[in-house]
């Protein structure tokens, strides 16, 4: 992967962890800001490699359906990430979860093309591996988050004199 697709996919992580990470300072302003830029660069780091493993995984479900493995290979390139990296700021999360469906669908869309065309299957089928390859990250990441915040001990901010 070149610099610019790792700064590319860091700053839609980043876009991304913003999202997830606003609302928990508006419902706790006492929040101390050294633990919710660590939260944020977590969650930038997190959010980049699940962008980055997208075409991977898809690639990996596609190898499942051909009978001989591809030539080639599908890696994220700076025309292919320009997308996401749109998406993931114009769509920022706390605009509306329709938006950021859609604009990751469009993703999703420009990912399909190249993957179709590098492997040999139809465009359907890999649109399919495109979607389930996404949802499956989606739904991971979205576990994840689910169970630190219920193993997280919740209390109350700190107060320092």
């Amino acid at each position: 992967m070149s610099p610019v697709v790792v700064v590319m996919l860091l700053l839609a992580g980043l876009s991304e962890a913003a999202g997830r990470v606003m609302p928990l300072m508006v419902r706790r302003p006492g929040v101390p800001r050294n633990r919710v830029l660590g939260l944020l660069l977590a969650g930038a780091a997190v959010e980049g490699a699940m962008f980055a493993l997208w075409p991977l995984t898809a690639w990996t479900l596609t190898e499942l359906l051909v009978s001989t493995p591809p030539d080639g290979e599908l890696v994220w390139t700076p025309d292919r990430l320009a997308p996401l990296l749109f998406a993931a700021v114009l769509a920022f999360p706390l605009l509306g979860p329709l938006l950021h469906a859609l604009l990751f669908v469009g993703v999703g869309t420009a990912l399909t093309g190249p993957l179709a065309t590098v492997t040999g299957l139809g465009w359907w089928s890999a649109a399919g591996c495109v979607a389930v390859a996404g949802v499956t990250l989606g739904a991971a990441a979205e576990g994840v988050r689910r169970l630190v915040v219920r193993k997280k001990p919740t209390g109350r901010p700190e107060v320092t004199a």
